[in-house]
């Protein structure tokens, strides 16, 4: 009866047929043949692609302590990427125009709102010429107070926007320079 064979890895070239060897009782000649085994298999991997290599992992950063390699929160996730992109004043500009009622107060609120920053600029729109005035003589109190509680310079000038005026424009169909606001609407 022909004595079993030991399995053959896939890849693997079949074993070579060798002569009947003598017993070798120190095993000398089996260890020799599987370091040539390994030796041959080790040869035959590929090496990685170039520019890929294996990432190492700091010794000096790994353990039972927090790291950067541990999940964040959302919020600190957040904060990390406001930080990096350089966004912290803007961030902080719209949330302190999100309470614009706590800035200048419930009345002047409910009769304007801030419709844009930009270029360090803040524009309010009201909804009448009598709140208008009331907020541009209140301005520069207004870029005072934006300032202590954003940083200096982060708001230099208010532009306060009236109500915006009708449209005289009816239809699709109209004259580019027609008759416009007259004295009557009739």
């Amino acid at each position: 009866m022909p004595e079993p064979r030991d399995p053959v890895e896939p890849g693997e070239p079949p074993p070579e047929e060798h002569e009947a060897v003598p017993h070798d009782p120190t095993g000398l000649s089996l260890a020799r043949e599987t370091a040539r085994a390994l030796g041959a298999r080790a040869r035959r991997r590929r090496p990685p692609p170039s520019g890929e290599r294996r990432r190492t992992v700091d010794p000096v950063s790994s353990g039972a302590h927090p790291d950067d390699r541990d999940p964040q929160t959302l919020s600190r996730a957040v904060h990390r990427l406001v930080d990096a992109k350089g966004w912290a004043a803007e961030v902080n500009v719209r949330t302190l125009l999100a309470r614009w009622a706590l800035l200048v107060g419930p009345t002047l609120a409910l009769h304007s709102k801030p419709e844009r920053y930009a270029d360090a600029e803040l524009t309010v729109r009201t909804d009448s010429t009598a709140w208008a005035t009331q907020l541009r003589h209140m301005a520069p109190q207004l870029v005072a107070m934006l300032n202590e509680q954003l940083g200096a310079d982060t708001v230099r000038f208010v532009r306060v926007l009236g109500p915006d005026a009708p449209s005289w424009k009816h239809g699709g169909r109209s004259v580019r320079d027609g008759r416009g606001p007259r004295d009557t609407y009739g």
